[in-house]
């Protein structure tokens, strides 16, 4: 009888480690790029997008090439969107504007390449290999 309290003692100390264990397996790990909206300002189209750094480490200083297309496929401009310092783990919100277009002509914005991506002081590769988009918009962002 004694062994049995002991099992099921033991079972019940590990099911708290067991269930940790699971949660943090299913938390998504990346760097993730969220276009989340656009809105027409006085002429122009801004951007709005939310960053979140799910990686191991702070990204220090990180730059794309985005290419903005219009709506039947015809590259509208092209600009380098610098979107900083990425805190890991906290979000960071960003807005760029595109200046003589209206939100109603972008079609598609297309994260084209790296510019810059600074992780503990050195170019890493990380802020394309760990890259996840997503829009909340009807402007599909591609990569």
């Amino acid at each position: 009888m004694k062994f049995r309290h002991s099992a099921i003692a033991a079972v019940f100390a590990i099911l708290p480690l067991v269930a940790q264990a699971q949660s943090t397996d299913e938390a998504p790990m990346g760097l993730f790029l969220e276009l989340n909206t656009i809105q027409d300002v006085e002429g122009a189209c801004l951007l709005t997008f939310v960053t979140q750094n799910e990686t191991e480490t702070k990204i220090d200083d990180v730059g794309y090439e985005t290419v903005i297309f219009d709506s039947s496929g015809s590259v509208v401009t092209l600009a380098l969107y610098n979107f900083g310092e990425l805190p890991k783990g906290l979000p960071r919100v960003r807005q760029f504007l595109v200046r003589n277009v209206i939100c109603a002509q972008v079609g598609r914005v297309l994260i084209n390449g790296i510019k810059t991506c600074v992780v503990g002081g050195s170019e890493s590769k990380m802020c394309t290999e760990a890259l996840t988009l997503r829009s909340r918009t009807d402007v599909e962002l591609l990569g």
